[in-house]
């Protein structure tokens, strides 16, 4: 069954007013994604990657480390040439390891990979992944002449990625860490660490010629070391009150060179096409806009089973009944911006344990009954308590975070 679906998404396009979304895959793989999800989207653009693990096509996986990030890489390159493009035309990859003391074998593999181009990158350190031991997501420009790698001056030059990268429209940002410029090191101070995490962000942004006012979608990853607290605090001051970036703020397990927060995201290059979409049902925040379109592409926040409103909370106690209303909350989004399920291309699934793929699955595909989005899925922390407060609320057991691209008007 799961060999049939990628072979339906290599011949399935869905037509959105004059805007076409195509899946793609390759013609020869090794079992896709877990999960209801075609390898690769093609949308306004870009080609969205689904998340690729170390599985050779033969299912076999390679001995050691570095073998296993090049298979990935190799397996991430087969979508890629599907949709008749290069890996010089990849322009973001997110890294998720199992044990993030690989990240200096990610380093070296890269080096040599991407030798001939420097895309953007966020190398992460989680508790699980769907195929052992890492899994890698990417995003492709189509347009190959407006990429160009993005360098802080008088920074030295790392070899296999830049701190950001430009398309013609648009700026994907690398995992901008909290650590002082002058040392490199990590400040015993959670606030300095955050504040140094921030002003990185914004020189790499700057270094581009924009601003952050230009983020249309920012990634919080930061470790449990890190209060939420002082975080939002710090974050809010960089941003205008209810105009601030769409945002999914990530607790993972670990980050490489012992960072504790780390900040990466996307920015559009003409601010005029920067729009930020709020349902009536949710106030204006200092932290995060539920969406911002970058022209044609929406950015959603991350949403989980959370019930807004009077008497807001997590209500649910399993991972299905949150998952609902998890979808229910990406609806209103939509909605909003005049969309719907059908238009998204790429999702992130959090799991607070994997092992409750198969329940947060069985909802999720009753929203996507056709071609399904590129996806990734990820248990970023060891599970917690599921009992409620004394409030009754639950903790969140699911989170989801969505791209999709809207229609133009039929001419």
């Amino acid at each position: 069954m799961r060999l049939l679906a990628v072979g339906l998404a290599l011949l399935m396009w869905t037509t959105v007013g004059n805007a076409q979304i195509k899946a793609v895959a390759p013609k020869n793989t090794s079992t896709p994604p877990s999960g209801w999800s075609s390898p690769g989207v093609l949308a306004d653009g870009y080609l969205y990657i689904s998340g690729q693990g170390p599985r050779r096509p033969d299912g076999s996986l390679p001995a050691d480390t570095a073998g296993q990030i090049r298979q990935a890489l190799d397996n991430v390159k087969a979508v890629v040439e599907s949709a008749g493009l290069t890996m010089e035309q990849v322009v973001y990859l997110q890294i998720y390891l199992e044990d993030v003391r690989s990240s200096s074998e990610v380093n070296k593999v890269f080096a040599e990979y991407f030798s001939k181009s420097t895309p953007a990158r966020a190398i992460l350190g989680v508790t699980r992944v769907p195929e052992p031991p890492l899994e890698i997501t990417a995003v492709a420009a189509q347009d190959s002449k407006g990429i160009q790698p993005v360098y802080v001056p008088n920074e030295k030059l790392e070899k296999g990625y830049a701190p950001a990268v430009l398309t013609h429209d648009r700026l994907f940002v690398s995992a901008a860490q909290g650590r002082d410029p002058a040392t490199g090191k990590v400040p015993d101070d959670p606030d300095a660490q955050v504040n140094f995490a921030l002003d990185r962000m914004k020189s790499v942004v700057e270094s581009a010629g924009l601003k952050l006012a230009n983020m249309v979608f920012v990634n919080p990853y930061l470790t449990h070391e890190i209060p939420m607290r002082l975080m939002n605090e710090e974050y809010a001051r960089r941003f205008e009150f209810g105009n601030t970036p769409g945002r999914a703020t990530i607790e993972v397990s670990s980050l490489p060179d012992g960072a504790r927060i780390a900040y990466t995201g996307v920015a559009v290059r003409d601010l005029s096409q920067r729009n930020a979409i709020r349902p009536k049902n949710m106030p204006p925040s200092p932290t995060a806009s539920p969406c911002v379109f970058a022209g044609d592409t929406l950015y959603c926040s991350a949403k989980s089973g959370f019930i807004p409103g009077p008497n807001s909370g997590v209500y649910a106690a399993t991972t299905s009944h949150q998952a609902h209303q998890t979808m229910r909350n990406q609806l209103d989004n939509l909605e909003e911006a005049e969309m719907k399920f059908d238009q998204v291309v790429f999702t992130t699934v959090y799991l607070n344990d994997l092992s409750d793929a198969s329940l947060f699955e069985k909802v999720y595909r009753k929203y996507f009954p056709g071609t399904p989005p590129a996806r990734v899925t990820v248990q970023q922390i060891a599970p917690r308590d599921r009992k409620p407060n004394e409030e009754e609320q639950y903790p969140d057991l699911e989170q989801m975070s969505l791209i999709a691209v809207r229609s133009h008007p039929r001419q």
